[in-house]
């Protein structure tokens, strides 16, 4: 469902972020003894208190400071390892994620979390004042989403119990981020900032009885979709990994390639590169053998998941090490160390051919990435909509009620150090066909995916 789409990178919340204490050959192992006390991850606001028992993380912000889980199991997380510098540098690293987590030991508790300081409360101004806060000092794109936070910081004296979510979820809407979002399970709230503006892209192509506006009609031409592409232009003949992420088959002598996400290969974090390169070694050698020298890649229903998988999956499709990304975080009024990314080519077989990237505004978070990686490919062609705008992780922080906040507080840009942020990467203004419209759902056409073999067939 459409709410369901953005929640899954929103309520991901620190599972990328820590994982338990391990170690190889390569990483120190960090005694309990050594770890334990306090650690601020600066660009984050994530404080962590690391106990002989039950670890706490705490979010942090000008306001005050809030309890995100009191009962951390560091060690049942995966992804991520930490590794020690010194007695007061932490680094956390993973393979699915593009940069390190920096975190620095503090003296004590005082410094951010006093413990009479914690706030835990339903008070809605107090409320407010975190809320405000956190997107003042984390946020990374008032000026590019066009909005003045700073007028709107009073706004707390109007807040009550009753207009509070009101109040801050017509904010967040201002921004337009796909990124950003408020849940509350307990009182069954949840506003996803960037729905408005998804929906009537992909209504630009719909008229009549076939607008989206319920998750029953987005649901209806979603899998009718998805089943003509399969049945009409596979003609039921292709492959499916096991996690449902990846299917692969021909079109017209074409190779084709769905990827619907980003993340989900495996249920341990620690072994997703590996299934996934297993997954995609079949899939080249079966685009060898088929001896197809044109290819489609399909990343219009791809909602995203990690960037790494996004660059594994891209070096299958390069003919050279290149620098296809780079990113930062806020950090105060500057930002952290920019991190670049470059992809190498990767397995037996990189098709190096004529490709088609079809691109939606569905194409979000690391779907986005991988379109970073693949549009300077001089034998890539863009053919669809412009992707959704939203590259960064999602930063979650806790309001003192016990509601997260999810917000983008990372900038990529790409090789040439240009920023997609709320325009999405696309193709030219001829190759461009919306993902729906009245047409492809009453005549049970895909005109993406016509206009890719039109290209690939040698039309213009």
């Amino acid at each position: 469902m459409i709410l369901d789409f953005f929640k899954k990178y929103f309520l991901v919340l620190i599972m990328i972020f820590f994982v338990g204490c391990k170690s190889d050959d390569d990483t120190p192992i960090i005694e309990e003894d050594t770890i334990n006390g306090f650690w601020l991850a600066e660009d984050k606001g994530y404080v962590i208190e690391f106990t002989d028992d039950e670890d706490i993380l705490y979010t942090i912000n000008t306001s005050g400071c809030s309890i995100a889980d009191d009962n951390f199991k560091i060690e049942e997380l995966a992804g991520l390892q930490l590794e020690m510098l010194n007695n007061n540098e932490l680094i956390g690293r993973s393979e699915l994620i593009a940069s390190d987590i920096k975190f620095i030991r503090l003296e004590n508790q005082n410094e951010f979390c006093l413990a009479d300081q914690i706030s835990e409360t339903d008070d809605p101004k107090v409320n407010f004042d975190h809320f405000w806060n956190i997107f003042n000092d984390y946020y990374a794109f008032f000026e590019t989403r066009n909005v003045d936070w700073s007028q709107y910081e009073d706004l707390g004296e109007q807040v009550t119990s009753e207009n509070f979510y009101q109040v801050i979820g017509e904010l967040v809407l201002l921004l337009n981020d796909g990124h950003v979002a408020i849940d509350d399970e307990e009182n069954n709230i949840s506003i996803d900032a960037g729905l408005p503006n998804l929906l009537e892209r992909l209504n630009a192509g719909l008229t009549g009885d076939l607008i989206i506006d319920s998750d029953e009609t987005y649901d209806m031409l979603y899998n009718q979709r998805l089943e003509i592409i399969a049945l009409k232009y596979l003609g039921g003949e292709y492959k499916l990994d096991e996690s449902g992420n990846i299917a692969w088959g021909i079109i017209d002598n074409i190779g084709y390639v769905n990827i619907l996400g980003m993340e989900g290969y495996s249920d341990d974090e620690s072994t997703e590169l590996q299934i996934l390169n297993s997954i995609l070694d079949e899939m080249m050698d079966d685009f060898k053998n088929s001896g197809v020298s044109k290819l489609i890649i399909d990343v219009r229903f791809n909602g995203g998941g990690y960037d790494m998988v996004s660059v594994e999956i891209a070096s299958r499709f390069v003919d050279q090490e290149r620098l296809v990304f780079s990113k930062k975080a806020r950090l105060g009024d500057s930002f952290t160390e920019t991190t670049s990314v470059s992809v190498s080519p990767k397995g037996d077989f990189q098709f190096t051919d004529e490709i088609i990237l079809l691109t939606s505004p569905l194409t979000a978070s690391a779907a986005e990435v991988f379109t970073l990686c693949m549009k300077d490919l001089s034998y890539v062609t863009i053919v669809g909509d412009n992707t959704n705008g939203v590259f960064s992780d999602i930063l979650v922080h806790a309001l003192p009620n016990g509601a997260l906040v999810g917000l983008s507080n990372e900038i990529y840009s790409d090789a040439q150090g240009v920023v997609y942020e709320a325009i999405g990467v696309g193709p030219l203004e001829v190759n461009r066909v919306p993902l729906f419209t009245n047409d492809d759902y009453l005549e049970e056409n895909d005109s993406g995916i016509d206009r890719a073999v039109e290209i690939l067939s040698g039309g213009n």
